[in-house]
């Protein structure tokens, strides 16, 4: 038995806890096999992560992907509803079109953001192959940061990290991600593993795939105020190096038409305006953002709650986000609790989509909290809060279930609360543990210039 895990729990303790852990690793090898043969076989629904849902098994997010990527180079604007949407009255639910089985999704992300799917689609041209493709790359995408962001916490808590891993495949949110083809997972793991990168000196690889996830994506895009306010200036010149390559690459291959066409979109994606969910209640409720909040108001009657409204709150909440970010960016952290101050940063990042529902919400909270029980002390309480978050997190109903949409708001509420407090948790009372920190940059020549870490007494001890 690894010494690391019995030198803060008892031999017996630690024996149970491996034994339970080993369960639960081969429960998520099971359902997540069971999910590799509906990604390959549609038809076999019944391997589905939700069989009893029929937008859960034909709702795909990946589909907006693979249109607009094969229709860009010949689309003047692959943002037209008319791709994805049939005709219908603009006030109601859409109508979408169908791949097979699928209703396809609208593509919301910036142009840069397709050069993943069309390098993808060199390797096959059809559907349920790439599909099948994207779900590969999202697990082991996924599974190499579990790997690599557990190491950095230190033997004991990385040995518990990943002991505690498979609770994060074992949950409707993740197993709806991958069922889904969301590239939440992508982009949630790939700037994890940037910013190790980056800490690791590894600035030119790091700063390259931060680049192009804030450039397909954007809200990855509040590390690099991170680095900034750490005045990590190689690695923020790696970062808008790698940004102009990116950009150049993609116009080559797409040319200037879908950069005018986002750009035309670009007003009614921060307000919302331009995605249809909201014109469907259940939608609303299931919305974890925090613009959102102002439409499950409007569900509850309340008047003058408009897109306007979610406007104004979405700006307001992007300058606390900011605020937070530059205050966390100027602390002393130990090496070992920084992924967990960079997940904090990415997950209050996420929550200002003006959509941002529980299909794949809960990804970046699932992996915080179980990061924040591996820094933990191990015992019964922690591991207790472990359970109790990943039961809150797992509260999740399909929209095409009957409930009355206020009621499912209300439901929503309580994991989106846990979203917000595990990384104000972390930013704000482990912080407690340093002191406030600015460190000129260093000359050229010398090391990486930033916060110095282990530089007070509190962090010694």
């Amino acid at each position: 038995m690894p010494r690391t895990w019995t030198a803060t729990t008892g031999r017996s303790r630690a024996r149970g806890l491996l034994v339970a852990c080993g369960i639960i690793t081969v429960l998520a090898l099971v359902v997540l096999g069971r999910l590799a043969v509906f990604m390959i076989n549609p038809s076999r629904t019944d391997l589905s992560s939700m069989p009893g849902s029929t937008w859960e098994t034909q709702h795909s997010c990946f589909s907006a992907y693979y249109v607009a990527g094969r229709a860009v180079s010949k689309t003047p604007n692959v943002y037209a509803d008319t791709l994805y949407s049939f005709a219908s009255d603009p006030s109601a639910p859409r109508v979408p079109r169908k791949l097979g089985s699928f209703n396809v999704d609208v593509y919301e992300y910036p142009p840069p953001f397709l050069l993943l799917p069309r390098a993808i689609g060199l390797l096959t041209s059809e559907f349920i192959p790439t599909r099948a493709l994207w779900f590969g790359l999202t697990v082991a995408l996924m599974l190499l940061a579990f790997v690599f962001i557990s190491r950095a916490l230190g033997p004991t808590a990385g040995m518990r990290a990943l002991a505690m891993s498979p609770l994060i495949w074992l949950s409707w949110p993740t197993l709806s991600t991958l069922q889904k083809g969301n590239v939440q997972g992508i982009v949630i793991a790939g700037s994890m593993l940037a910013m190790l990168l980056i800490e690791k000196r590894r600035r030119a690889a790091g700063g390259a795939l931060l680049a192009f996830l804030t450039l397909g994506k954007l809200y990855p895009g509040v590390l690099v105020v991170y680095l900034l306010a750490r005045r990590e200036w190689r690695a923020v010149a790696w970062t808008a190096a790698a940004s102009a390559a990116i950009v150049a690459v993609s116009l080559i291959d797409t040319g200037w038409r879908p950069y005018a066409a986002f750009l035309d979109h670009l007003p009614g994606l921060m307000s919302g305006e331009a995605f249809p969910a909201f014109r469907r209640p259940a939608a609303v409720a299931i919305n974890y953002s925090i613009p959102g909040l102002i439409f499950k108001l409007k569900l509850f009657g309340v008047p003058g709650m408009t897109f306007g409204s979610a406007k104004v709150v979405g700006w307001l909440y992007t300058l606390v986000l900011l605020m937070a970010t530059v205050w966390a960016a100027r602390r002393s952290w130990r090496d070992e609790d920084k992924p967990l101050v960079w997940l904090s940063i990415l997950t209050l990042a996420t929550l200002r989509s003006p959509f941002l529902p529980e299909a794949y919400a809960g990804v970046p909270g699932l992996w915080l909290l179980t990061l924040i029980a591996a820094r933990g002390s191990g015992s019964a309480r922690s591991l207790a809060g472990l359970l109790a978050g990943w039961i809150v997190f797992n509260l999740y109903w399909p929209t095409d279930w009957a409930m009355d949409p206020r009621l499912l708001a209300i439901l929503t509420l309580i994991p989106q609360g846990l979203t917000l407090a595990l990384p104000a948790y972390v930013l704000f009372e482990r912080s407690k543990e340093g002191e406030p920190s600015v460190t000129p940059a260093s000359p050229p020549g010398q090391g990486r210039a930033g916060p110095a870490t282990r530089s007070t007494p509190a962090l010694r001890a």
